[in-house]
């Protein structure tokens, strides 16, 4: 029998705790085999080679996930993807996570690579209250049915809210996405549709919502100690949200993709403990990237007239990576408060 086949079929189905116990069955069937004469001498120096490889992963302990530790003793922001479109950014697409004691409670954004840095950050989408979408472009949306076919693995056993901007000829309502994604006929994933099916009391469905916002922040959802709001905001000709959420006294903000224009959005990030911004165009920007989104000294702008405590920038793209000092720069000439650049997994606790 080939050594590899047999290594696949007898070592490499087990998890490392399981190594030992199977190597040594593997090893004893192997040397009697030997001593038959069955292995010719090649097979029996890749074997040796084998040999060598699987003591060393037999040996290796396994270091256990890290604790989850982003807002164990709080609310806290967790930064699950700080990069943009662009793979050579090296940094998982925009999505958010907020945190409250220990438990993952809001996800803003889920873009591609985000599904991945939720599992590292410990958190449980059996856990999540809501999701929000800023927008369905798919650096934003991207990883959405990965977080819910995991979450079909755990023992979620209530509805998970879904909220976003509504459609137009260029994107879908946050409704006909969700559809797009898990319905029957046509969903991509139509195997999962009892997802989006009549709800039953004690079951994990999906419920979509359109939010149909203006230029004043409003009200979209609320329970005992979370309240959440939007405002429209304008990313081209594409249907898009802010979003803030508050807990106690306490506001966190999100800019999404946007260009700045209109006063929604300062007022929707009055007085916020965090005001998350998007990076993604350098100063001095033209033409359509401009019309999609701000630039540093707009920020700025928004984050000073908006009196907001702590500004984190993310959304970074390679058009704004390296240019950190000078982004800096640009916006204090407007904002005098603390600036943080955002890198995946980063934890900002709201005190």
């Amino acid at each position: 029998m080939n050594l590899v086949a047999v290594w696949h079929r007898n070592v490499m189905p087990a998890s490392r705790s399981q190594l030992g116990y199977r190597w040594g069955c593997w090893t004893a069937w192997r040397y009697e085999m030997e001593i038959r004469g069955v292995f010719a001498p090649s097979q029996r120096l890749a074997g040796k080679a084998l040999l060598a490889f699987a003591v060393l992963i037999s040996t290796y302990e396994v270091s256990p996930l890290k604790a989850q530790t982003c807002g164990s003793t709080g609310l806290a922001l967790q930064v699950l993807g700080s990069g943009g479109p662009e793979l050579q950014d090296k940094r998982a697409s925009t999505s958010y996570l907020v945190w409250d004691h220990g438990i993952a409670r809001v996800i803003v954004d889920a873009g591609g690579g985000s599904a991945l840095r939720f599992g590292e950050s410990g958190a449980q989408m059996s856990q999540v209250d809501l999701v929000l979408f800023s927008h369905f472009h798919i650096d934003h949306s991207g990883d959405f049915s990965a977080l819910v076919f995991s979450s079909w693995f755990e023992d979620r056993k209530r509805p998970l809210p879904v909220y976003g901007p509504p459609g137009n000829e260029f994107m879908p309502s946050t409704g006909e996405f969700v559809s797009d994604l898990f319905s029957e006929p046509h969903g991509a994933w139509r195997y999962l549709s009892e997802l989006v099916g009549p709800a039953k009391k004690g079951s994990y469905t999906l419920e979509p919502h359109d939010v149909v916002a203006g230029s004043k922040p409003v009200l979209v959802f609320r329970n005992s100690d979370l309240a959440v709001y939007a405002v429209r905001v304008i990313h081209g000709g594409f249907p898009a949200l802010a979003w803030r959420v508050e807990m106690g006294s306490k506001r966190i903000v999100f800019s999404g993709d946007t260009n700045g224009e209109g006063d929604g959005l300062t007022q929707l990030a009055l007085d916020a403990d965090l005001f998350v911004a998007h990076n993604a165009v350098p100063e001095g920007a033209t033409g359509v990237e401009r019309r999609l989104h701000m630039p540093p000294s707009v920020i700025g702008t928004i984050a000073a007239n908006a009196h907001v405590k702590r500004l984190v920038l993310s959304h970074r793209m390679l058009r704004t990576l390296g240019s950190e000092k000078e982004t800096q720069a640009e916006i204090q000439r407007h904002f005098s408060g603390p600036i943080v650049f955002a890198n995946d997994l980063d934890c900002f606790p709201v005190r």
